[in-house]
């Protein structure tokens, strides 16, 4: 691992290994079996009038061949890819070698019967994506949502001085911030999970052309429908010869924008480190500094930016790439889809690391109510709403002049600017009841 190239598959293999079954090319190479053999057996079910001999009683044996499916397996077709020079020709005569062992080698050229590679590809790849989603991607993400709600919940009450412009603003409740970003990542959250996972399976250009030559007489469109359907994707209808990769893309900017939310996240709870809101859990042995031995930094939540980033960059390239291909397919596509995999292992590292720093957070409560005890003058808002309310003349106006530019404004300036208010006494006792701590309005949630 040292000698990668990648830190994905270096320094940061430990954190990206559960994408491996998904998106190594051990795993393209099986999803390309598995397609194969499914396709195979589907052809028998038909029944082709060549496949009525065969005998069901052997499916599950080919099935063996992707359940067991092994490391030797995958540099065997490599070896006849080095012959070959074609990746998925080379699935087909593994398969093909299989069948001859097997004793099945009169049945063997329905193997990729009247398939093109992209038939293979853009099923496999797709499928594959379906899987890493649903075992290693929306389990980690809904447990970044889950740990930001409950902190929001555990702090809905916590009093916390706004900042708009980076400058002292309106109160707000720690909790109710957090739920800002829960709420938004939960939006995104379902429009990703509801991108179709779609497959181009159509032969050479899309029609059909090859299988209704041979079988005219057989339903070709609702047969490949059936079975895309089978593996849990849902088949293009009209395509070139390649998937046209819409819904991939806009899965890849579903992934963007939660990312970008969590961009959002990170630097904002990196800023409320800096300003003493939460300290960090001290692990023993870790420093923090080559030259500084006093410092606990942040480290978690920059490594997360820093990855997000790069996940990101990347998701945005193929989001933009895949779609477009020259007249009905060049082959930009297949170079750049290889790379599926490393939007998700950049973003499972940055998952990781958020979750990492979410749980060395420690509330610091004391700051929170010093910057708040520091910022009487966020409270002119409420002052002079309430003299709006009493038809009091040029509320804003007074209170602007009190407070504006004026540096620190203190508890007892305000009580001295109501003391001098032409109202009644209850509405000075009303003004004077308001403070930083209970002017944060209602926590809906």
């Amino acid at each position: 691992m040292i000698t990668s190239v990648s830190p994905v598959d270096g320094r940061y293999a430990s954190k990206t290994k559960n994408l491996s079954p998904y998106f190594s090319e051990y795993a393209l190479i099986k999803y390309r079996v598995k397609i194969e053999v499914e396709y195979f057996i589907a052809l028998c079910k038909l029944p082709l009038s060549q496949l009525s001999g065969f005998d069901e009683e052997m499916f599950p044996k080919l099935r063996l061949l992707v359940s067991d499916f092994s490391e030797e397996d995958a540099l065997r077709i490599k070896a006849i890819e080095r012959e070959t020079n074609h990746d998925v020709k080379a699935v087909e005569y593994f398969i093909k070698e299989k069948f001859d062992a097997y004793n099945l080698s009169k049945f063997k050229e329905f193997i990729h019967f009247g398939l093109t590679s992209q038939d293979i590809n853009n099923t496999a790849i797709p499928l594959s994506i379906l899987e890493a989603n649903l075992s290693v991607f929306f389990p980690i993400l809904e447990n970044i949502i889950e740990e930001i709600e409950k902190y929001s919940e555990e702090w809905k009450n916590i009093p916390m001085l706004a900042r708009t412009h980076g400058q002292p603003a309106s109160p707000t409740t720690l909790g109710k911030e957090f739920r800002v970003f829960s709420v938004r990542l939960r939006e995104q959250f379902r429009q990703l999970k509801a991108v179709p996972n779609s497959a181009k399976f159509g032969g050479a250009t899309g029609n059909f052309n090859a299988h209704v030559v041979s079988y005219p007489q057989i339903d070709w469109v609702k047969f490949g429908n059936e079975f895309v359907s089978s593996l849990g994707l849902q088949r293009s209808s009209i395509t070139t010869q390649i998937e046209h990769y819409d819904n991939i893309a806009a899965l890849l900017n579903s992934i963007e924008r939660i990312n970008t939310i969590l961009i959002d996240f990170c630097r904002d709870v990196w800023t409320y480190i800096s300003m003493e809101y939460f300290k960090q859990k001290v692990v023993a042995g870790e420093v923090g500094s080559s030259a500084m031995p006093h410092k606990v930094n942040p480290i978690d939540f920059e490594n997360a930016e820093g990855n997000l980033g790069l996940a990101n960059a990347l998701a945005h390239h193929l989001a933009s790439k895949l779609p477009v291909s020259r007249l009905q397919r060049d082959l930009t596509d297949s170079t750049v889809l290889r790379n599926i995999g490393m939007p998700y292992a950049h973003s499972l590292i940055a998952y990781q690391s958020i979750l990492k720093g979410m749980g060395k957070l420690l509330l610091n409560e004391t700051q929170l109510k010093t910057d708040l005890d520091n910022n009487w003058a966020v409270v002119a808002e409420a002052i002079q709403n309430i003299l709006r309310r009493e038809n009091y003349p040029k509320p804003y106006e007074k209170l602007k002049e009190l407070t504006r530019g004026k540096g620190k404004i203190t508890q007892k300036d305000l009580f001295v600017f109501i003391e001098s208010l032409e109202v009644s006494a209850e509405i000075k006792s009303e003004l004077k009841c308001i403070t930083p701590h209970n002017y944060i309005g209602k926590i809906n949630f």
